[in-house]
């Protein structure tokens, strides 16, 4: 039985109740200011006033230096209560005569400093006869007991809590009953409904709408439910309306299908790609009066298995027909991967067969319609579907087709550079060239990056720009990935044999940040090789859409206990550059190769170098230069500071026994 581990009522009083403390301890702040200040105010009039009381007397004592008389005038001060200073000082700020009030009870410091106390008040005091523009002959100084200002505070600031905290309490308490009544009371009889609901009235029970309920979101969740009740008991009626062949399947008909379709184009996710295939299985139309029945429930259930065994959790399986089934295809992002699934299960349908010493090799026909943005019903979408499977059949056996036969020419073209890639990894058709990482001060070798090369038809090395976008897209991006990493580990692991250690530099895709099994694959490979740490250098581009960072973040982390570096390629191209350097100071990130685009422009315009040297310097990162092509930019970069860098001016991307040859011919072993 399900149980309410926290009840509404105890979440809506408590979000009531902080947001109402919150709001009145802001409030409460801020009167208490306004009456502090209006406080300070008060004060400062009020020893306004007694100031001028005496300010004749005292301006005729200290211009005849009668001290005494002056002492005896500042002294008339003391019953005035509010004061805790009273003192006559010269224009030089010479304090001459000064009052004896009783010892002013010390306050704390920050509320001294918040409330700008103590309150004082500076009159000057002139000659009787004043002529001309008369200068003060010296100042009477007045200042107010801060002990009594510290009380006020207190005592506002205790009435203000109590009133306050007890308003707060009425307000949460009030705002509560009225969720309470309005939302948790109908949404709790709800819940004791379908709870205490017996399972023979599943199908049949509604709810009822409420008076107080009929135009709101409550409303409108029960008529939706009853809606969805209506729904489901037409399909049941459906349902038992069933075949014997449909029965043995136990799989959705075509009326529950196209519910379930419809329910899925009204959900707020519809726009993400989906589509719908129908397969057609001509061998079950075939068997019709030569299996026994018990022979073609055997065939069905078979082909059922075989489908489900190929299909995700994330496809829904219907059997439209007595040898028709349709596939909701909820991750279908695009026409290689419906082309890709449709492959797969064709291959598994037309696997032999074996019924009691009969042997079959089943035949079908595959149409797959991909939703679009146009408005289209669920049942017009699996009509498309049905149609592709038609014109599919009509070519002939075991045919595949898009409703639109443009992208049946593109998917094939996808599935054929994907057989094409693979077979090339096991034909050794790729291989690694290596293109130098060059120390421009002194010209000697610092480094080096492994670039991607494929065999052409000509016999020629090269790889096309859209390769690894269209790698990625139909997804063997993850094998071409682990060859490259286990060629790489094999030539480092030559070179220290050597007695050479210099970096090697491998692009990972942004694809293979997603993928958890990359961490384990290449530890493996560092521990089997035995590389020294940082000699393998992982460069991640920083325009990559890496997707979830927080991912990435956690595998590059697992690879920096075993000694891999991070590079990040093509700085300063990316859209957030500076959140990026935050993000990887934590990694191992010691080396940003800056964009050739910035290199190209020197020596007229160094902006971008200066810049990306800068950051460079602060955060403490080795900057690699690329495009390097000439002795201007190279002098211009070992000006700014940047003494590592690869371009033509040193090499092109090199076959490996040309660049040992050339390079690592000239280096002597390390001891």
């Amino acid at each position: 039985m399900l149980r309410v581990s926290r009840s509404l009522t105890i979440k809506q009083m408590a979000t009531v109740s902080t947001v109402a403390l919150v709001t009145i301890c802001i409030f409460i702040v801020i009167q208490l200011f306004h009456f502090v200040q209006q406080r300070r105010i008060d004060y400062a009039q009020q020893m306004e006033n007694v100031a001028h009381t005496v300010r004749q007397p005292l301006s005729e004592a200290v211009l005849k230096a009668d001290i005494p008389q002056a002492e005896r005038i500042l002294n008339t001060l003391k019953p005035a209560g509010i004061l805790s200073r009273a003192d006559v000082v010269l224009p030089n700020a010479f304090q001459t005569l000064h009052a004896d009030f009783e010892v002013e009870k010390p306050i704390p410091r920050l509320v001294a400093r918040l409330f700008e106390l103590p309150v004082q008040i500076t009159l000057p005091l002139y000659s009787v006869e004043r002529t001309g523009l008369p200068k003060p002959i010296a100042y009477l100084v007045l200042q107010a007991d801060s002990s009594r200002v510290y009380q006020f505070i207190l005592s506002t600031l205790a009435t203000m809590i109590t009133t306050y905290l007890l308003l707060a309490l009425i307000l949460s308490v009030s705002i509560s009953w009225c969720i309470n009544r309005l939302v948790v009371h109908p949404l709790r009889n709800i819940s004791r409904d379908l709870q205490e609901l017996p399972p023979q009235s599943i199908l049949t029970h509604k709810l009822p709408l409420p008076n107080n309920h009929r135009d709101d979101e409550i409303g409108m969740l029960i008529r939706s439910y009853n809606r969805n009740q209506q729904v489901l008991e037409s399909i049941h009626d459906e349902m038992s309306r069933l075949t014997t062949h449909f029965a043995v399947t136990d799989l959705p008909n075509r009326a529950l299908f196209l519910a379930l379709l419809d329910q899925h184009l009204s959900h707020p996710h519809r726009h993400n790609p989906w589509g719908v295939m129908v397969i057609r299985i001509e061998t079950l139309q075939d068997a019709n009066g030569v299996l026994s029945d018990e022979q073609r429930d055997i065939l069905m259930l078979t082909l059922v298995e075989k489908i489900r065994s190929t299909i995700d959790d994330h496809t829904l399986l219907a059997q439209t027909g007595p040898s028709d089934f349709a596939l909701l295809m909820k991750r279908a992002h695009n026409p290689f991967r419906s082309m890709r699934l449709a492959r797969n299960l064709m291959l598994r349908i037309n696997q032999p067969v074996n019924l009691q010493q009969l042997q079959l090799r089943p035949n079908a026909s595959i149409g797959l319609a991909l939703h679009d943005d146009t408005p289209i019903t669920a049942s017009e979408q699996l009509d498309r579907a049905t149609s592709a499977m038609m014109s599919a059949r009509h070519q002939g056996k075991n045919q595949i087709l898009f409703f639109d036969p443009a992208l049946t020419e593109r998917a094939q073209k996808r599935l054929t550079q994907e057989h094409d890639i693979l077979q090339g990894l096991q034909d050794e058709e790729f291989a690694l060239y290596l293109q130098p990482q060059i120390n421009m001060a002194t010209g000697e070798l610092a480094g080096a990056e492994a670039l991607l090369r494929m065999r052409q038809p000509d016999g020629s090395w090269g790889l096309s720009e859209e390769f690894i976008a269209s790698a990625e897209e139909i997804g063997v991006i993850a094998s071409i990935g682990r060859w490259v990493f286990e060629e790489s580990c094999r030539i480092i692991a030559a070179w220290q044999k050597q007695g050479i250690n210099i970096p090697l530099s491998v692009n990972i895709s942004a694809v293979q940040l997603r993928d958890p099994s990359v961490v384990s694959h290449l530890q493996g490979l560092l521990a089997r090789h035995r590389i020294t740490p940082g000699n393998f250098v992982l460069e991640i581009t920083e325009t990559a859409q890496i997707g979830d960072a927080e991912q990435a973040m956690a595998l590059l982390r697992m690879l920096q206990q075993t000694g891999v570096a991070v590079a990040l390629d093509d700085f300063g191209m990316g859209y957030s550059n500076l959140n990026y350097l935050h993000q990887f100071k934590a990694l191992p990130v010691n080396k940003l190769k800056m964009d050739r685009s910035f290199v190209a422009v020197l020596p007229d315009d160094d902006t971008m170098v200066r810049i990306v040297a800068a950051i460079a310097d602060i955060i403490h990162l080795d900057v690699i230069a690329e495009g390097v092509e000439t002795a201007e930019q190279r002098d211009w970069l070992l000006a700014r500071g940047i003494t590592i860098g690869q371009g033509y001016l040193y090499a092109e991307a090199l076959p490996l026994n040309v660049f040992n040859q050339r390079w690592l011919d000239k280096l002597s072993p390390t001891e």
